[in-house]
């Protein structure tokens, strides 16, 4: 069996997994807060109503909450702008031929379980592959909707100037009900997509071996010298990798 010589890569800068982590946070909390709201279930008490405000303090995190991934996603977008080359917006366009070749490629190895007759190390992604990254546009834009419609619905109570910029969703949506059914859905959609996305981190962490799932603790992962060779290669990059940027770690 060929033996191959590792190195530790800084793929994950510290911005990013701060982004990653508040992001799990807060779909947790707003996806709980957000059930009960939705449905909340009958508290029998004997106390006074002013001294039994639970369902307010439920509200109040969700809207809370709800703040902190909003102003999350700006300043993820910022850092696709400033931050490394796997942090990068360029690593998310999906307009390309290494794009869509490595798209093919993971759907057919990864989804299908097809095997290769002549394996490609380029193949091999330091970062996200074209798949997560195209699933991670759409998480983004699932994200948007949850922007607009929740804040559409908070609008008409709000007090802040922020929620009332959106409180021209609602009716060109064509009011509550339809607006809650969107907002309400597309949780559902981020549930699933979360199910998907831990069971393939742990699927490629157990088949790779390289980090998958501590890169987002401590940043690194452990790439082949023969790839990182490679990388330099790629017709998609102008210019040779700086290893200063990488931050290889012998």
């Amino acid at each position: 069996m060929e033996t191959r010589k590792f190195r530790r890569v800084y793929v994950w800068e510290l911005p990013v997994r701060f982004f990653h982590w508040i992001n799990v946070l807060s779909i947790i909390i707003l996806a709980v807060t957000g059930f009960i709201i939705a449905d909340p279930p009958a508290i029998l008490s004997n106390k006074e109503a002013s001294d039994f405000y639970w369902f307010g303090t439920v509200r109040f995190i969700h809207f809370a909450t709800a703040y902190v991934f909003f102003f999350n996603m700006i300043l993820r977008v910022y850092w696709s702008f400033v931050g490394n080359r796997f942090s990068s917006w360029r690593a998310f366009w999906p307009f390309s031929k290494k794009m869509w070749h490595n798209f093919l490629h993971v759907i057919k190895v990864d989804v299908f379980l097809a095997n290769e007759k002549k394996p490609d190390i380029r193949d091999i992604s330091i970062g996200h592959n074209s798949v997560a990254a195209f699933s991670y546009v759409m998480l983004f834009l699932l994200a948007l909707v949850q922007v607009f419609t929740g804040f559409g619905l908070y609008s008409s109570t709000a007090g802040w100037w922020l929620p009332k910029m959106f409180s021209w969703v609602v009716p060109f949506l064509g009011g509550d009900f339809i607006v809650r059914t969107i907002h309400h859905t597309t949780t559902w959609l981020f549930i699933l997509f979360t199910l998907i996305h831990v069971y393939l981190v742990f699927y490629h962490d157990w088949l790779e071996g390289r980090g998958e799932v501590s890169s987002m603790f401590g940043g690194y992962k452990f790439v082949c010298d023969e790839r990182l060779k490679k990388l330099e290669e790629e017709e998609e990059i102008e210019e040779p990798v700086d290893k200063e940027e990488l931050e290889i770690i012998e």
